[in-house]
Formats: structure tokens, C-alpha cells, sequence
């Protein structure tokens, strides 16, 4: 059985990225072209219409959605997350939609506040303003949580909730590219940076570091992307 990732360095796909490679389960990669809009392409929208990275190709059909794609993978082959009669399978869950439906999209929001809000710059400016404050929230509360250690989060066999987290903690210390980001400091979130400092530390990251070029320390001091072949945006 393998697996076809549609990819773009520094983009969700990472996240499934690290997933695979931890599983060690083979798997291909298919650059989605940023530079080209190779994402609204006829093509790539056959098989993720919303014409979002990333899309994993599986024997069921492709999938889309990081988290639904994470879940799809923790379950199907296990370790990665508690199983379905896990009494701490609420809990883990709940927490990864979390990230999936509150953090993930507000961060993109920050991203790409046009497409949300228009083209007036004071607009956007208030609409990033209040979805960082909103994130300062999410950040601590998140951080409470993993100080906490539960057994599906921030131990030694990390599951699909802790690379999902490390991933969108990696892009407000460097995204937008034009744009003051200093209100973004892992350091005040003490439990996430050591989470962030153990996962990359893992082998899984190793292709990432040098695929898409994203650094040694690719979570608790980011850089921008400098990746062999593609575009991060």
C-alpha cells in the first residue's frame, strides 16, 4: 500500500508530511506548484475541488482536510493516537478539532486576511489585531493543556494532535513575510516550546529539514523556507 501526497514545502502538507514519515509507511510526493497556481488547476481540483493543500491520494480515494487526514491516518494504522474504544479518545479528539476548526483557520485568516475581509488595509489590520488576540487565548490555553501531559499529547511516541500543533506554531514566527510579527513569541508558551523542541528532534523531521529546506530548528526557531524544488506561497 502506498500513498500520494500533494505537496507544497511549508504548507499543511508538512504536517501530513511528518505523520507519514513517522508511521513509516511509503509514500510518494507530488509538488503542487504555488508559483503557477497549480492549486486552482482543473487537475488538482479533480481531486480536492476547495483547491486547498494538502491532498493525500489513498486506496479509498483522496482525502483533504489536515485533520481529516490525520485522523484517517491514526486510525488506519494505529499508534498515532488513541484507538476508538480509548476511554482518553474524547479527549484527544476534541483537542485536535480544536486545532483543525478554531486555531488552524485563524491563522490563515492572518494569512490572508483579503480573502476574508477585502482589500482595505485598515480593514485587515483590524482583522489581524483581533485574530491575534484571539490566538494569545488559544496559545495559552493550549499550553495549559500540554503542561499537562496527557498520555496522547507531548510524550515519547508523539501522535498526529502534537506534529498538527507544531505545525501551526511554526508559520506565525514567519508569516506574513510583510508584516510586523513580534506579537508571535513561542518562549511565552514554555510547555509548547519543549514540545516543539522534542518533535524536531525526531528522524521524521529530517526530510522536511532538507526537502523543503526548513532549518534545524524548523519549530522553535523557524526560518523561512529555502526548499529544492517548489514555492511555500
Amino acid at each position: 500500500m502506498s500513498y500520494v501526497l500533494h505537496y507544497a514545502p511549508d504548507n499543511a502538507s508538512l504536517i501530513i508530511r511528518l505523520a507519514l514519515e513517522q508511521l513509516g509507511v511509503p509514500y510518494e510526493t507530488v509538488l503542487v506548484d504555488r508559483s503557477a497556481q497549480e492549486q486552482s488547476g482543473a487537475a488538482y481540483r479533480a481531486l480536492n475541488p476547495n483547491g486547498l493543500i494538502p491532498t493525500l491520494e489513498t486506496p479509498q480515494g483522496p482525502i483533504f482536510e489536515t485533520g481529516a487526514i490525520l485522523l484517517w491516518l491514526a486510525d488506519r494504522h494505529g499508534g498515532m493516537g488513541p484507538s476508538v474504544d480509548n476511554p482518553e479518545r474524547a479527549d484527544f479528539l476534541k483537542w485536535l478539532f480544536f486545532l483543525a476548526n478554531t486555531v488552524h483557520p485563524a491563522l490563515r485568516m492572518i494569512f490572508y486576511p483579503d480573502k476574508y475581509i477585502g482589500a482595505d488595509a485598515a480593514h485587515q489590520a483590524a482583522l489581524r489585531l483581533g485574530l491575534q488576540k484571539a490566538l494569545h487565548g488559544h496559545f495559552g490555553v493550549l499550553n495549559d493543556l500540554v503542561s499537562q501531559r496527557p498520555t496522547w499529547a507531548a510524550n515519547q511516541r508523539p501522535s498526529v494532535f502534537d506534529f498538527y500543533l507544531c505545525g501551526v506554531l511554526r508559520w506565525p514566527a514567519i508569516y506574513p513575510a510583510d508584516q510586523d510579527r513580534s506579537w508571535f513569541k513561542l518562549a511565552t508558551y514554555p510547555a509548547l516550546h519543549d514540545l516543539c523542541a522534542h518533535i524536531q528532534t525526531l528522524p521524521a523531521c529530517a526530510c522536511l529539514q532538507s526537502e523543503d529546506g526548513l532549518g534545524t530548528h524548523p519549530f522553535t526557531d523557524p526560518v523561512p523556507a529555502n526548499p529544492k524544488i517548489g514555492s511555500a506561497t
